[in-house]
């Protein structure tokens, strides 16, 4: 059985991300999608005194599944075999430890298009899960 990492975000790159995977495995019975989002850490100090990990962990998990709900949709529509991951940390560390861990055969993951720039000073998650993953990654614009 094929297993592919679909790591999403909300945005509308990672819906088209979804929508292309679908296309990918439309004739591949026993395909299996792990759908992933990874919300990145909240440091209760920096928020307040006041709000507590139970509190912190309640946000992660509610951003957690707002971003993944579009592309939930979309995969629920299609009859795709698919589990739900929902994880904290450094976006593509994390993506790349999941992958890893799982032992997932590919991943498709869609690109923000920041623009050569920002890309460039920034870096974006796509490439640093490029460079951290040893299986084929599809990016999709």
């Amino acid at each position: 059985m094929q297993q592919l990492l679909l790591p999403v975000d909300g945005s509308p790159s990672a819906l088209r991300a979804t929508k292309f995977l679908i296309r990918l495995i439309g004739g591949q019975p026993g395909a299996q999608v792990l759908l992933l989002n990874v919300q990145p850490a909240i440091m209760v100090k920096e928020i307040s005194v006041n709000v507590t990990i139970e509190m912190t962990n309640q946000m992660h998990e509610q951003a957690g599944r707002d971003a993944i709900s579009g592309a939930r949709e979309v995969l629920d529509a299609s009859a795709a075999s698919c589990t739900e991951h929902l994880l904290v940390g450094d976006p593509a560390e994390t993506i790349a430890r999941f992958a890893k861990e799982e032992g997932v055969d590919g991943i498709v993951m869609g690109t923000r298009g920041l623009g050569s720039i920002k890309s460039l000073v920034l870096g974006s998650v796509a490439t640093k899960v490029i460079h951290l993953v040893d299986v084929p990654v599809t990016l999709v614009k």
